[in-house]
Protein backbone atom coordinates (compact mmCIF):
# COMPACT_ATOMS: atom_id res chain seq x y z
CA UNK A 1 0.00 0.00 0.00
CA UNK A 2 1.25 3.46 -0.94
CA UNK A 3 -0.15 6.62 0.57
CA UNK A 4 0.31 9.86 -1.35
CA UNK A 5 -0.16 13.34 0.08
CA UNK A 6 -0.09 16.37 -2.19
CA UNK A 7 0.64 19.92 -1.09
CA UNK A 8 1.49 23.29 -2.56
CA UNK A 9 -1.72 24.23 -4.31
CA UNK A 10 -3.30 27.64 -4.02
CA UNK A 11 -4.70 30.71 -5.70
CA UNK A 12 -2.33 32.58 -8.02
CA UNK A 13 -2.52 35.03 -10.89
CA UNK A 14 -1.85 34.25 -14.52
CA UNK A 15 1.88 34.19 -15.18
CA UNK A 16 2.78 33.14 -11.64
CA UNK A 17 4.51 29.94 -10.55
CA UNK A 18 3.67 27.18 -8.09
CA UNK A 19 5.45 24.05 -6.99
CA UNK A 20 3.40 21.05 -6.02
CA UNK A 21 4.83 18.31 -3.84
CA UNK A 22 3.69 14.75 -3.34
CA UNK A 23 5.06 12.81 -0.38
CA UNK A 24 4.82 9.03 -0.56
CA UNK A 25 4.73 6.58 2.30
CA UNK A 26 6.31 3.68 0.44
CA UNK A 27 9.72 2.52 1.58
CA UNK A 28 10.13 1.25 -1.98
CA UNK A 29 9.32 4.65 -3.49
CA UNK A 30 12.21 4.36 -5.92
CA UNK A 31 10.46 1.38 -7.52
CA UNK A 32 7.48 3.42 -8.63
CA UNK A 33 6.80 5.56 -11.64
CA UNK A 34 5.08 8.76 -10.58
CA UNK A 35 2.68 11.03 -12.38
CA UNK A 36 0.54 14.11 -12.04
CA UNK A 37 -2.97 14.35 -13.39
CA UNK A 38 -5.52 17.12 -13.12
CA UNK A 39 -9.27 17.44 -13.24
CA UNK A 40 -11.17 20.63 -13.89
CA UNK A 41 -14.87 21.01 -13.00
CA UNK A 42 -17.05 19.18 -15.49
CA UNK A 43 -14.08 17.63 -17.27
CA UNK A 44 -12.39 14.26 -17.26
CA UNK A 45 -9.15 13.68 -15.41
CA UNK A 46 -6.25 14.37 -17.75
CA UNK A 47 -2.58 13.51 -17.82
CA UNK A 48 -0.12 16.27 -16.97
CA UNK A 49 3.32 14.71 -16.47
CA UNK A 50 5.04 11.46 -15.56
CA UNK A 51 8.51 10.40 -14.48
CA UNK A 52 10.17 7.01 -14.32
CA UNK A 53 11.63 5.43 -11.20
CA UNK A 54 15.08 6.96 -11.58
CA UNK A 55 14.03 10.37 -12.83
CA UNK A 56 15.88 9.76 -16.06
CA UNK A 57 12.80 9.91 -18.25
CA UNK A 58 9.85 12.27 -18.11
CA UNK A 59 6.79 12.88 -20.23
CA UNK A 60 4.42 15.83 -20.54
CA UNK A 61 1.07 16.72 -21.97
CA UNK A 62 1.38 19.09 -24.90
CA UNK A 63 -0.61 21.70 -22.99
CA UNK A 64 2.07 22.01 -20.29
CA UNK A 65 5.24 21.21 -22.19
CA UNK A 66 7.83 23.93 -21.69
CA UNK A 67 6.01 25.38 -18.68
CA UNK A 68 5.83 22.48 -16.19
CA UNK A 69 8.66 20.29 -14.90
CA UNK A 70 8.28 17.02 -13.03
CA UNK A 71 11.09 15.82 -10.80
CA UNK A 72 11.66 13.46 -7.91
CA UNK A 73 13.86 12.98 -4.88
CA UNK A 74 13.95 9.29 -4.06
CA UNK A 75 15.80 9.91 -0.81
CA UNK A 76 12.81 11.97 0.35
CA UNK A 77 10.16 9.80 -1.30
CA UNK A 78 8.80 12.94 -2.93
CA UNK A 79 7.82 13.98 -6.43
CA UNK A 80 7.42 17.59 -7.50
CA UNK A 81 5.63 19.52 -10.20
CA UNK A 82 7.10 22.92 -10.91
CA UNK A 83 4.50 24.99 -12.73
CA UNK A 84 5.57 28.22 -14.41
CA UNK A 85 3.71 30.72 -16.57
CA UNK A 86 0.41 29.52 -15.19
CA UNK A 87 -2.74 30.14 -17.20
CA UNK A 88 -6.39 30.24 -16.14
CA UNK A 89 -6.93 27.01 -18.05
CA UNK A 90 -4.50 25.29 -15.65
CA UNK A 91 -7.12 25.66 -12.92
CA UNK A 92 -7.95 22.19 -11.62
CA UNK A 93 -7.50 19.73 -8.81
CA UNK A 94 -4.07 18.18 -9.25
CA UNK A 95 -3.56 14.56 -8.31
CA UNK A 96 -0.37 12.63 -7.68
CA UNK A 97 -0.30 8.98 -8.74
CA UNK A 98 2.05 6.01 -8.36
CA UNK A 99 2.42 2.69 -10.13
CA UNK A 100 5.13 0.19 -10.91
CA UNK A 101 4.44 0.84 -14.60
CA UNK A 102 4.79 4.28 -16.15
CA UNK A 103 1.87 5.43 -18.26
CA UNK A 104 0.26 8.58 -19.56
CA UNK A 105 -3.15 7.07 -18.91
CA UNK A 106 -5.03 7.19 -15.60
CA UNK A 107 -4.30 3.54 -14.87
CA UNK A 108 -2.16 4.18 -11.81
CA UNK A 109 -2.93 2.05 -8.78
CA UNK A 110 -2.30 4.63 -6.08
CA UNK A 111 -3.71 8.15 -5.95
CA UNK A 112 -3.51 11.09 -3.63
CA UNK A 113 -6.45 13.18 -2.45
CA UNK A 114 -5.60 16.09 -4.72
CA UNK A 115 -4.66 19.73 -4.25
CA UNK A 116 -6.54 22.67 -5.74
CA UNK A 117 -4.78 25.04 -8.10
CA UNK A 118 -6.70 28.16 -9.13
CA UNK A 119 -5.26 30.63 -11.62
CA UNK A 120 -7.01 33.97 -11.94
CA UNK A 121 -6.79 36.09 -15.07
Amino acid sequence: QVQLVESGGGLVQAGDSLRLSCAASARTFRSYAMAWFRQAPGKEREFVAAINWSGGSSYYADSVKGRFTISRENAKSTVYLQMNSLKPEDTAVYYCAADLNLSTRATYVYWGQGTQVTVSS
